[in-house]
């Protein structure tokens, strides 16, 4: 009709409606804390509303100036019969806490838009991993969320009218941004489309206190971890290196820091073979928890399963660590445990094993180590005539050539095993896993295991490949009984680390063993090896060479390439390839020391340096 406006249609899916905007974030997670920022200061809205309880918007914005020391609010839990109190950490990821520091610097009206009305009703918080909104934005993960709507209540319909009364009493006219919890905007946005009357609500709670945590307890309370939210508290004032708060670069970085520490305290790295394990099982442990990427829990499991407790306690350090925290603060520090914050918490006990500097009582008449009466007096008594081993330390090593010898075969074994439903005989055994798998065929399963041609012959172990030229030592030496095995190997330079009167220690890089013994030339000089590319190949190349047997077991942290599998069929030999990380770190370690003695007069005194 003459004189009419034809107003817009509102699109019920946008989330801009008239004056009000909102923004649906994952509380206390980072990457909705970086889209809340950008967002403030892209579009510079007059009022920021956020679904927090008014009653706190005082302790909570002096925690706010506080950051990016972390504050934690306390007050007694009045719905709890017993002596209980609640815990709220300010945090500096967190999208509420970020919109509360943005809004400030551009000079915007804050409101703390819920009413404290009565219980909270009790709404699933169990969110798609928001790592995901870094690839495929803010928006599809928005929407994918509300496919899949909340189911309402009485009381979740009550706290949402509360909110949106307080929304609806903002500054006329203003430009609003609605700061909400995901799971509960689609029942704000319903209760906004009608007049909501003033909910019964609290003006004031009394006992409200402000904690300064203490730096150690950060690990435990927070929801993003304290070395990820000092990479976003460095982050946020530039908003420029991404990688800064990408949360892979983020453990990555955590790693590596408690890698040096480890180094440090214990005198042991962690090699190449364990950071693709780490690796590939954070994200497994990850996926078990529908997650894209690892928590702190996550990560220290990762590093005691892949290496051990002390390494595991240096990526829970590493990754608890906020400089800004102090112990000193104008708030009272108080150490706050994670069960007293969270529910369903998990715990993990780590066992450090550290050198005790302090001296330790010692039974009557045990001699302590031997030590240089004079800077330099085991190294002259090294001569150069002769080198030989510790024929303890052959025994160990013996015995675990021939552990692996078992277990290459028993994978072989495992690998040409032939599962058929049992018609006529149970052949070798009932496989109760693939009865229990097919089980709805209601029948039974058993197995057959082929026989295997042949014995191995030689074993290689690598423990690192090499491609820094760590391991300069390289040296054949051949067994002294029909049961010793002749050995190759590379390692640390031993009389560089010299434990007793011309008694070296070193660390091995790979090491190659085959029976029987007194057969090997040098292996370092041999020129038939010289197509090899590294000093593993070169030790693999030797044991196929000098293998009497079919089989031959290559233990390294990846397999060898395609062309030694032509070169071994050539031979008439098969590479049993066992993947370094199947096997017990802690094994591994008691076999990787070798000490190498100048000369076998020193057999006679090496018990009294080699512990």
């Amino acid at each position: 009709m003459p004189g009419e406006i034809d107003l817009p249609i509102p699109d019920p899916g946008s989330l801009t409606r008239g004056r009000f905007t909102y923004f649906p974030v994952v509380p206390g997670r980072l990457e909705f804390a970086i889209e809340v920022r950008t967002a403030i200061l892209r579009d510079r809205p007059e009022v920021i509303a956020l679904e927090l309880p008014a009653t706190l918007q005082p302790a909570w914005m002096r925690a706010v100036a506080r950051l990016p020391e972390v504050s934690v609010i306390f007050y007694p839990d009045e719905n709890s019969g017993d002596d209980q109190a609640v815990y709220v950490p300010i945090e500096p990821s967190d999208p509420f806490t970020e919109a509360v520091r943005t809004g400030l610097e551009i000079g915007a009206e804050i409101v703390f838009a819920d009413p404290d009305a009565g219980l909270r009703p009790h709404l699933k918080d169990a969110y798609p991993d928001p790592y995901a909104v870094r690839h495929i934005g803010l928006p599809r993960y928005v929407e994918a969320y509300r496919v899949y709507p909340q189911p309402r209540s009485q009381e979740l319909a009550r706290h949402a009218a509360g909110i949106a009364w307080k929304l609806q009493g903002a500054k006329p006219f203003a430009k609003v941004l609605v700061v909400i919890s995901l799971n509960l905007l689609d029942p704000v946005l319903d209760a906004m489309e009608e007049p909501q009357a003033q909910p019964l609500a609290r003006t004031h709670r009394e006992g409200i206190e402000l904690l300064n945590p203490h730096p150690e307890s950060l690990a435990e309370i927070l929801l993003e971890y304290p070395a990820l939210q000092w990479r976003y508290e460095s982050f946020r004032g530039l908003m420029t290196d991404a990688n800064l708060i990408d949360r892979r670069h983020a453990q990555l970085s955590v790693f590596r820091a408690a890698e040096k520490e480890y180094e440090a305290n214990t005198g042991e790295r962690v090699a190449h073979w364990q950071r693709r394990l780490l690796a590939r099982y954070t994200r497994n442990l990850a996926l078990a928890a529908s997650d894209l990427s690892a928590g702190i829990f996550d990560l220290t499991v990762a590093a005691r399963a892949i290496a051990d407790d002390n390494y595991a306690w240096d990526v829970w350090e590493a990754a608890g660590r906020y400089p800004p925290q102090r112990t000193e603060s104008d708030l009272a520090t108080a150490r706050i445990s994670g069960e007293e914050v969270w529910i369903d918490t998990r715990r993990l006990r780590l066992r450090r094993r550290l050198p005790n500097t302090k001296q330790k009582l010692r039974p009557y008449g045990l001699k302590p180590r031997k030590k240089e009466k004079f800077p330099g007096e085991w190294a002259s008594q090294v001569n150069g005539a002769g080198i030989c081993s510790y024929p303890p330390e052959d025994l160990i090593v013996e015995d675990y050539g021939r552990y692996l010898k078992q277990k290459g075969k028993s994978i072989l074994s495992e690998e040409r095993v032939r599962v058929e439903p049992f018609t006529t005989s149970i052949l070798d055994g009932i496989d109760l896993r693939e009865t229990i798998r097919k089980w709805y065929e209601k029948r039974i399963y058993v197995r057959q295991f082929q026989k295997i041609h042949g014995e191995v012959g030689s074993v290689v172990v690598i423990f690192d490949e090499d491609r820094d030229n760590r391991y300069s030592y390289m040296t054949t030496w051949l067994g002294e009984n029909q049961n010793e095995s002749d050995m190759a190997f590379y390692s640390t330079f031993p009389f560089d680390n010299l434990v007793g009167p011309g008694i070296g220690r070193g660390e091995y890089g790979g090491f190659l063993m085959s029976l029987p013994a007194r057969r090997m030339y040098d292996v370092w000089q041999d020129p038939d090896y010289e197509f090899a590319e590294s000093k593993s190949e070169r030790l693999l190349m030797a044991a196929l060479d000098y293998s009497i047997h079919r089989h031959v077991v290559y233990v390294a942290a990846k397999p060898p390439r395609t062309i030694f599998r032509s070169i071994a069929a050539r031979l008439g030999r098969t590479i049993m390839y066992i993947p370094i990380g199947q096997l017990s770190p802690v094994s591994l370690k008691k076999i990787r020391v070798v000490h190498v003695l100048d000369g076998y007069d020193k057999r006679e005194i090496a018990k009294d340096y080699i512990r």
